[in-house]
């Protein structure tokens, strides 16, 4: 960083520091939705996988060579993971419209069920 990007910068948050990329999580009738704001990001660079209950989300950005005088926006890899359940891979859905990424599956249906145990 050089001296005048240095006298720039606010202060409040350190250089390396990056926002994770937030979520809305939220529920219809029968699924259960998640929204995540990724501008910037093309459709091609964002991958969404489903494994042992977590839907992992990645998305890459290759940052561009320039001479910033000051740089905010992140570039490179960034992932979130969210608990979801066991779930059917077939039934997860996911679009890309306008920098927003839309994911949604089915409402979780493994519901604890109460058994009574014998005593011997």
């Amino acid at each position: 960083m050089n001296f005048r990007n240095n006298l720039l910068w606010n202060g409040f948050m350190e250089r390396n520091e990056v926002e994770p990329f937030k979520a809305d999580i939220y529920e219809l009738d029968q699924q259960e939705c998640i929204e995540m704001d990724l501008p910037g990001y093309n459709k091609e660079n964002i991958a969404v996988d489903y494994n042992n209950g977590y839907l992992n989300i990645t998305a890459v950005k290759e940052e561009e060579e320039k001479n910033y005088i000051r740089q905010e926006r992140y570039y490179g890899e960034y992932s979130r993971s969210f608990y979801v359940g066991d779930l059917n891979e077939s039934n997860i859905k996911a679009t890309f419209t306008n920098g927003t990424l839309k994911i949604t599956y089915p409402k979780e249906s493994n519901q604890p069920v109460e058994r009574r145990i014998p005593i011997d």
